[in-house]
């Protein structure tokens, strides 16, 4: 059956399927953002900055063969980016995804921009892993974890690889970790948490737009990054009152002391829906 289709294919009988690109935006990871104050969603220069990348990206991606891009803002509650500002050939997507962050909607590949490193990390600008105050650590089946990680896991529990990222030199190490073929862009390298070196605007989105364009290239080759079930997600938070009186109450929740709560599920769908459902 798979070689009818694919001669129909080759024929030209059938259409073939588009290439989409979900590229999943942050703000913590982008070049010249280097202070806690720039990532306030108000901040023009930052949000200049990101749209700019974004942009690049996408370009990048449509010259590489892509036929769709749908750009997530992700930073801070979605209210980052603008319609009137986004690469007219992308699509915005605004505001909560559900717990399977879109995934079900087997993309082509999904793409991180302006990607910052998890909890804890030496050299990480800004690094945290979901929560700056909330959370002190974030373990995934005992390995500490941040977003690359978890969305990696959800888009490979539906079969989607991880092609690029773009952030800081931290980020880019820890998805090297676990996809070693995703093209990486560097902009910057973090001397402290407050502290980088980081590329102009202008080269940052020429990198970019170069290894977005690499990228797509990848789709096809490039193994979707998955974690074994059953899947444990503990979450470690900052202070005691950041977990809620009644949490254990949840099914496959375990606290396991005054600022620590441990979810168990089937697989990452399933334990990070019951994470969410606080």
């Amino acid at each position: 059956m798979h070689l009818i289709l694919s001669l129909f294919l080759l024929a030209g009988l059938l259409p073939a399927q588009k290439k989409t690109i979900f590229m999943i935006t942050d703000a913590e990871g982008v070049g010249g953002v280097c202070r806690q104050d720039q990532t306030d969603p108000k901040d023009q220069e930052m949000r200049q900055l990101l749209t700019g990348e974004i942009n690049a990206a996408v370009d990048g991606f449509l010259a590489g063969g892509a036929d769709e891009v749908l750009v997530w803002d992700g930073h801070d509650g979605s209210q980052t980016l603008s319609t009137l500002t986004i690469h007219p050939k992308a699509k915005l997507l605004m505001g909560a995804t559900g717990p399977s962050m879109l995934m079900d909607r087997r993309f082509s590949a999904v793409a991180y921009i302006g990607q910052h490193s998890k909890a804890n990390i030496r050299g990480g600008i800004m690094a945290h892993s979901y929560s700056s105050l909330g959370i002190q650590n974030m373990l995934l089946n005992g390995k500490p974890v941040g977003e690359i990680d978890v969305i990696a896991a959800m888009a490979g529990h539906f079969g989607t690889p991880i092609i690029m990222l773009s952030g800081d030199r931290a980020a880019a190490a820890e998805l090297h970790e676990i996809v070693p073929d995703a093209e990486l862009a560097v902009v910057k390298e973090g001397l402290g948490r407050y502290s980088c070196i980081s590329l102009s605007a202008a080269a940052a989105r020429d990198l970019i737009r170069e290894t977005a364009r690499r990228s797509v290239a990848r789709i096809g080759s490039i193994k979707p990054y998955t974690v074994s079930g059953p899947v444990t997600l503990q979450i470690e938070y900052t202070t005691r009152n950041s977990l809620p009186v009644g949490a254990e109450l949840r099914a496959g929740a375990q606290v396991l002391d005054d600022r620590t709560i441990r979810f168990q599920g089937k697989d990452i769908l399933d334990v990070w829906t019951i994470y969410r459902s606080r």
